[in-house]
């Protein structure tokens, strides 16, 4: 068993940890906390993966100044609270490991922030399993799925994007792939929907973590 690619890039929330619950009440928290009311939240696809600026500008429709705040109180609240709600998808460690053993490099490419990041894989049992962890920096910057791509590229010095391949659960996963040219394969098990992310030209999709085996190694 071989694996076809150089490089596997796995995103975070909905395809390594099921993060969704802290993130909710790490939303409500910031909300409230502003004295703005909570909509349903119930459709998790719409805030678990995108940059956080979006979710705050484009679903809760604050001002410029109201999402600083906004982001400020969310970290403040899921720093201490909800990153302990992270529970990792079974099978992941077989998974990144028969990667690597295969001579492929396995980095978790994530808009969450990057420090927020290391201490999930901790909390969830998998700092241990990637040779490179990257995310979105903390004065906003480096949000864009694409952008996190490039940086993972450059991290591990491949150069090639034919030989890449993202493995995500939202059309935002299915855009940066397709924008810098990588391989795209979409899970379902996540928050994402997967007719977005067969609209934005992902046709490859697993069901389970098990399912990725038959896209990944030949």
């Amino acid at each position: 068993m071989v694996c076809k690619y150089d490089l596997v890039l796995f995103d975070l929330d909905g395809t390594l940890s099921d993060s969704a619950q802290g993130v909710q009440d790490s939303l409500e928290y910031a909300l409230k906390a502003m004295g703005k009311p909570v909509p349903n939240l119930s459709d998790r696809s719409i805030y678990v993966g995108p940059p956080l600026l979006d979710t705050f500008r484009n679903y809760f429709k604050l001002s410029p100044e109201e999402c600083d705040k906004g982001i400020a109180l969310y970290k403040q609240y899921y720093e201490t609270n909800g990153i302990l709600k992270n529970y990792q998808y079974n099978g992941l460690e077989k998974l990144i490991s028969t990667v690597r053993k295969n001579g492929s490099i396995a980095v978790v490419s994530t808009s969450k922030l990057e420090a927020f990041a290391y201490r999930v894989l901790e909390i969830i049992g998998l700092d241990n399993y990637f040779d490179a962890v990257c995310g979105s920096n903390l004065d906003g910057s480096r949000r864009e799925k694409a952008d996190i791509i490039r940086y993972a590229m450059e991290k591990v010095n491949i150069t090639d994007s034919s030989h890449i391949v993202l493995i995500g659960d939202t059309v935002f996963d299915t855009i940066g792939a397709m924008e810098t040219g990588c391989d795209f394969i979409g899970v379902t098990y996540g928050f994402g929907k997967k007719e977005q992310m067969a609209a934005k030209g992902c046709t490859k999709f697993s069901d389970t973590v098990d399912g990725l085996y038959n896209f990944l190694f030949e």
